[in-house]
């Protein structure tokens, strides 16, 4: 399993932000210049360097363009084609493409053309091109394949762009914002509003990229890239965790989505636990509590791996009347399970294997068919559970 990363936004996020927090967690340049020398692109290089902003020291990267290499207006096809026949690793050409694919579609939606009509103008220079397949290059490098974000502050006001003025948060930003849902706040520091803590480049990497909640993390290496305002009040920096999740030895990683229902037809629970189930859920239950006032309600239960925690949680809010789902990380111990298929003294029939190091813990003969043998031989069910439970344990080591 590769390291995952967590987009710290307590400053915002920029293109050059996120390179600049690679390359302060340990991305060597030398490494990063030879990986991009399999994109044809010219006419920029890039730099890094220590600074400050406020009390923090942190990386500023900075891609630097040749004036006397012309570098055209390029469409979102250009681009594509551009990284699309580069000598780039196809993880590196995937995550770079599906990128500029979504920083496209929220380009196409504000100025109303077609995607393939885009032409990026500012995120179409070679400044933002760089920044995007350079960072993916260096999550590459550095081996993380896991992508979490804090939210996104998001501060009022206006920019200039070579569109004119446009207001804070930039239209783009805020489109690929809205399309992922993704959670924003306001500026932690009141000398933060008025100014764009959030670019398009930087809310596409990470809007394309990560999921929205902060991990639980072995931390290896954290990276501070710097802005290029270097403000008096706050340190405008983006900070980088990098790391593992924990290596829970005998435990398994889960997250228990929990809610409490007071006002809900108890005819529905039957269809959200099935539903539940088929989208994922290893385990559904029903508790019965008193909320305030003393008012009977019910606690809606389920146990899912993480990557199912968004899904079922939409599952949750459309099919309930709650307002709010608590999450929590959870692990548990699991031991070893086989379904087993022996014939027995009744004829075929399978029982469930319990297996803790290697060592055969338990045999639990399948409810539903020895009940079956049970009804056709007119034998005590508990007299087929265990005749069937000791045949299997003489066959089963």
């Amino acid at each position: 399993m590769g390291k995952a990363a967590y987009f710290d936004l307590f400053a915002g996020c920029s293109g050059d932000m996120i390179l600049g927090a690679l390359l302060d967690a340990g991305l060597v340049v030398t490494d990063l210049e030879r990986e991009l020398g399999r994109l044809p692109l010219e006419g920029y290089r890039v730099t890094a360097e220590k600074v400050r902003r406020g009390a923090m020291t942190a990386t500023r990267a900075r891609v630097i363009t040749d004036d006397r290499v012309k570098q055209p207006d390029r469409s979102y096809g250009d681009i594509v084609e551009l990284i699309a026949g580069s000598r780039l690793s196809d993880d590196v050409k995937k995550r770079a493409l599906d990128i500029f694919r979504d920083l496209g579609e929220a380009e196409a939606k504000i100025h109303g053309v077609k995607l393939e009509l885009v032409h990026f103008h500012e995120i179409g220079a070679v400044d933002s091109i760089v920044d995007i397949v350079a960072s993916v290059i260096g999550f590459d490098l550095l081996g993380i394949t896991q992508f979490f974000s804090s939210p996104f502050p998001v501060a009022g006001g206006s920019v200039e762009c070579r569109h004119g003025a446009l207001p804070l948060p930039a239209p783009a930003t805020l489109e690929l914002i809205s399309r992922r849902q993704a959670p924003v706040v306001n500026p932690c520091h009141a000398a933060m509003n008025g100014r764009e803590l959030v670019t398009p480049t930087g809310a596409a990497i990470i809007t394309t990229l990560a999921d929205f909640r902060r991990p639980e993390l072995n931390l290896d290496k954290i990276g501070y890239g710097a802005g290029s305002l270097n403000a008096d009040e706050y340190p405008n920096v983006m900070r980088l965790w990098i790391g593992k999740a924990p290596d829970h030895d005998g435990h398994e990683g889960l997250v228990l989505l929990e809610t409490n229902i007071d006002d809900m037809n108890p005819q529905i629970y039957d269809y959200v636990m099935d539903k539940l189930f088929a989208q994922g859920a290893l385990d559904v239950w029903l508790t019965h509590i008193q909320m305030k006032k003393n008012r009977p309600a019910v606690m809606l239960s389920v146990l899912a791996p993480g990557d199912d925690e968004s899904r079922l949680a939409e599952t949750i809010m459309r099919e309930t009347s709650t307002l709010g789902i608590r999450v929590r990380p959870i692990f548990r111990h699991i031991a070893g399970r086989d379904m087993v298929e022996f014939e027995s003294s009744y004829g075929k029939v399978r029982v469930k294997v319990k297996r803790f190091e290697d060592e055969v813990v338990s045999i639990a003969p399948e409810y539903d068919e020895c009940k079956k043998i049970a009804a056709e031989k007119n034998i005590p069910l508990r007299d087929v559970s265990r005749t069937v439970e000791a045949e299997a344990r003489k066959l089963i080591k």
